[in-house]
């Protein structure tokens, strides 16, 4: 006779209590105690990985109904599961499959991101951190109910891939106003962040007859990684205090390129005229593509300075890309390309055969914020926070690190600092981690061997202004340590006089 818990989750509504189910069966004929097949069962679905870290699991009071067993028999059970460190029993929490990380939970990690450790230091000045705090969750929730409202079956229903027509339209609109993208809704493209919009280009590219793409370097780890990991080859070329070495470019054999053209990551560079107007006849020439990444156009600190997207110059042979991760947060998924309108199509049916659209609700809300003038505002907002960060950034470098130089230009939420010639970058971000401060040095994103001058690339978008002081004071320390372990340098012997003699 067997006794089992089916697995489909009932939940009562309101706030009545949730009544959760496990697969789990018992057979009153075997020669095993009833506590020790529900010991049993439980293991191995945590050994098999169908029990994950943290799933709750029935009290013991519902196991018991469900399986048809003494409650005493559940209680056992859990007991000595818990016991044995495969459970979790906290009053309010319920019982809980235990964490237990293992290296399978790492397969599938965001390539695109930092693969870095999670680290116990008190400032962590790595890029890529998303400042949560940031997001507007009124005026996201007041457009989310706005177009919940009023959707009907063609919000509700499977979106079209390339986008809802009403953020495609909005998107294009918003782009050529801010950024002087030049495109329209037949050549937008909205995506589950940039990640997706990179993939569907490396798919695109191999038809076009393109398996080489250029990166910059240095760079983004990450980005490089996934583009390989696509089957793409890359190739990465130098940038100088102008950008991307354009001649060097041409000398590849590549015919498309992934560039950061207005704020070059990481080192703040901002793609000079001449340069961008030698990658756009570059991309003419070798009948070629240029995958423009603004990841941070937003962030401009200085509206004089603030260049226009690359792609404005040549929408024929650019593929523009963005994304609401930095403007808003990385948890959305959205991201968006604007596509030569010869590749529209091509890409289209690419990604066709790989989902059916993003998210339609978070589309129409998004749309909203966009047209509402919320997004503006939001911007406006988060612009001002950001300035303040990197103006502290800048004080505290004069400050603690006056022989250092922040390099680049006054935009986006990271830094690249250049160190004094004699400092060993290698030491110093070891040494300043023991100070309970975690950055990256300028050699952590570059992927050919050289020499460079010693840099940090410095995140400051989630750090408060106290942070970002003291973390300068203890690279300063760190420095000043360094110079003094090294060994003095032997002075030159005084010249002895001339003798007599010889002097005539």
């Amino acid at each position: 006779m067997m006794g089992s818990a089916e697995w489909p989750v009932s939940m009562g509504g309101g706030r009545k209590a949730v009544t959760w189910h496990i697969s789990i069966e018992v057979d009153r004929d075997s020669n095993d105690s009833l506590t020790k097949q529900i010991q049993s069962a439980i293991k191995c679905r945590i050994a098999e990985h169908i029990l994950h870290p943290g799933i709750r699991l029935p009290s013991t009071r519902q196991l018991a109904s469900d399986l048809g067993v003494s409650r005493s028999v559940a209680v056992e059970a859990y007991e000595q599961l818990t016991a044995e460190g495969y459970l979790t029993c906290l009053q309010g929490s319920g019982t809980r499959v235990a964490d237990h990380p293992t290296a399978e939970s790492l397969i599938f990690d965001e390539t695109l991101r930092e693969r870095d450790p999670v680290s116990s230091a008190t400032w962590d000045l790595r890029t890529g951190r998303a400042n949560v705090t940031n997001f507007p969750r009124i005026e996201w929730l007041a457009c989310y109910r706005a177009v919940l409202a009023v959707a009907g079956r063609d919000e509700l229903d499977y979106p079209p891939v390339s986008g809802l027509p009403v953020l495609r339209e909005s998107l294009a609109g918003y782009l050529g106003r801010v950024r002087g993208v030049r495109g329209s809704m037949a050549t937008v493209m909205v995506t589950a962040g940039f990640a997706q919009g990179l993939s569907l280009l490396c798919e695109a590219l191999p038809r076009l007859g393109i398996r080489k793409l250029a990166v910059e370097d240095p760079g983004h780890n990450g980005q490089r990684r996934f583009i390989e990991e696509s089957g793409m080859h890359t190739v990465a070329i130098g940038v100088d205090d102008e950008g991307i070495d354009v001649e060097r470019l041409a000398a590849s054999g590549a015919r498309a390129v992934l560039v950061t053209p207005a704020h070059q990551f990481p080192t703040g560079i901002t793609l000079s005229a001449e340069r961008r107007a030698a990658l756009v006849r570059w991309a003419e020439e070798v009948d070629g593509l240029i995958i423009e990444d603004d990841y941070d156009g937003e962030f401009w600190f200085d509206r004089r300075e603030r260049p226009s997207a690359l792609q404005g110059l040549a929408p024929d042979r650019v593929v523009y890309a963005g994304t609401a991760s930095k403007i808003l947060v990385p948890g959305l998924r959205l991201g968006w390309l604007v596509i030569p309108p010869h590749l529209a199509a091509m890409v289209g049916r690419i990604r066709s055969r790989h989902d059916l659209g993003s998210d339609g609700i978070s589309q129409n809300a998004f749309a909203e914020l966009i047209n509402s003038g919320m997004l503006d505002r939001h911007l406006r907002r988060v612009r001002s926070r950001y300035r303040s960060r990197r103006e502290a950034f800048a004080q505290a470098v004069q400050l603690h690190l006056p022989e250092a130089q922040v390099a680049g230009s006054s935009a986006g939420l990271h830094a690249y600092l250049r160190l004094p010639p004699d400092v060993n970058e290698t030491l110093l971000v070891t040494s300043v981690l023991s100070r309970s401060v975690l950055v990256h040095g300028g050699k952590h994103y570059q992927f050919t061997p050289g020499d460079r001058p010693p840099a940090l690339v410095v995140g400051y978008s989630t750090l408060p202004l106290a942070g970002i002081a003291e973390s300068m004071s203890a690279i300063r320390e760190a420095v000043d340590e360094q110079r003094a372990k090294r060994p003095p340098v032997p002075q030159p012997a005084p010249e002895r006089p001339l003798s007599a003699s010889y002097a005539r």
